[in-house]
């Protein structure tokens, strides 16, 4: 039996700014998947939905598609509330790290299925692979059985889940198409809705270290999402949130697990306990526990418990030392002053180049490289002060990096303006 539709005449109705009908989207992803539509075509296809859009109903149905071309989680028998956070990458941002245990200590599941990072911004499994013996791969009964006896889990994505989107996101990736904000939301939400959460809190950053670098753009991605999770009957809340900024003062890989540690046991900077709390309250709101206050919890060092049983339950040892590197270089500052900004998209870039980071989704990284920022904007520096502390096994990278600092920071005689780290929240469709 032949095909319903062609690829071209899918391709031609959305490149003359038409609007795919239920039965064209179901039929493209369902094709694709299955190479009945060429990588070309799709890549076609794609394009004309960057260039031109597509409306809510047409994203909402595009993510039902996704999530049809494989399996959905069943999540019934864990016997909590299930609620999941995700975000949409940045400098620093380990707060996945912290706040699975959080949540899972104040009476949520969090089933936080993760991937790895691709250029600037970390994978939330490459820094947990820091930890000795620690597996990302779980099965579906291990992660249900994990969620009963922990309440938390961080594994990979199952290639059950989404296969259309693993697909379609690497061809973007090469065929300069990844900024659509309907393909982004899709993305995210099609492998969300198929991990069977309860409710989902998005955090949507903002800033030069973020992929949407404008508040306006970051705002219209939120609202694609949460409009999404609205269309499918998913409780879904997006926190617009800063990303000028590295997110507290480690970058890299294990060096962002030993501050997350740090944050389960009551400590750790201002700004990552913050979002850990803020973003905390808001998937147990959704979730609709109303119990143990998350910033009490996490300063009492209960997290931290739940933490070393997640992490074992994994094969890793929480106990155990954290890979170090074997090269430090120290950034000063050339003057006495206060720090005016610290550029999040050029810590990144030298943290990636040290070699925390990947080009391509096959290379390796570097588990003890990164960045240590010293100083953050507002802090008083004097001349010969570190203000970084690059990290890396192969002195040879430090070069690379510096390249990248070039201008990353200024100092100057008096105190930065400050913006809150939580910008806005989008709760509802617009």
């Amino acid at each position: 039996m032949g095909e319903p539709f062609s690829a071209v005449e899918v391709i031609r109705a959305k490149r003359d700014r038409g609007r795919l009908s239920d039965e064209q989207i179901d039929w493209v992803v369902d094709a694709y998947t299955r190479g009945a539509v060429a990588d070309e075509q799709m890549a076609a296809l794609a394009m004309a939905i960057l260039l031109n859009g597509m409306d809510r109903a047409e994203t909402a149905r595009w993510t039902q598609a996704m999530i049809d071309s494989g399996d959905r989680l069943d999540l019934s028998g864990v016997g909590r509330p299930l609620a999941d956070k995700h975000s949409t990458g940045g400098v620093g941002d380990k707060i996945t790290l912290p706040l699975a245990p959080l949540v899972a200590t104040c009476g949520a599941a969090v089933p936080q299925l993760s991937g790895r990072g691709l250029g600037h911004t970390g994978g939330t499994l490459d820094k947990l692979e820091s930890i000795p013996g620690w597996r990302a791969e779980l099965s579906d009964d291990q992660i249900v059985a994990q969620l009963r006896s922990v309440g938390a889990v961080i594994c990979a994505t199952t290639p059950r889940l989404a296969p259309a989107d693993r697909k379609l996101y690497a061809l973007r990736d090469v065929t300069g198409t990844v900024e659509s904000v309907p393909l982004i939301a899709s993305s995210i939400m099609s492998k969300k809705l198929a991990e069977g959460t309860d409710a989902l809190v998005l955090d949507v950053k903002a800033g030069s270290g973020a992929f949407m670098k404008t508040l306006d753009d970051a705002r219209r991605l939120a609202e694609a999402l949460v409009g999404i999770g609205a269309e499918h009957g998913l409780r879904t809340t997006a926190l617009l949130t800063g990303m000028s900024t590295p997110l507290g003062r480690a970058v890299g890989n294990a060096v962002e697990v030993a501050e997350s540690v740090e944050v389960l046991r009551g400590g750790g900077p201002a700004d990552v306990v913050e979002l850990t709390v803020a973003l905390a309250r808001e998937m147990l709101s959704l979730a609709g526990i109303d119990g143990p206050d998350p910033s009490a919890m996490l300063a009492s060092g209960a997290a931290y418990e739940t933490w070393c049983r997640m992490i074992a339950a994994q094969g890793g040892d929480p106990e155990a030392p954290l890979p170090a590197a074997a090269h430090v270089h120290l950034v000063e500052a050339d003057r006495d002053g206060t720090l005016q900004r610290l550029d999040a998209y050029a810590v990144g870039v030298a943290a990636w180049r040290l070699g925390a980071g990947r080009g391509r989704k096959e290379d390796p990284v570097q588990h003890a490289a990164g960045v240590i920022c010293h100083a953050k904007p507002g802090d008083v520096v004097e001349r010969g002060q570190p203000v970084l502390e690059l990290r890396t096994n192969d002195p040879g990278l430090v070069p690379a990096a510096l390249n990248a600092l070039t201008g990353a920071f200024d100092l100057g005689p008096d105190a930065p303006a400050t913006s809150p780290l939580v910008l806005d929240a989008v709760r509802r469709p617009q």
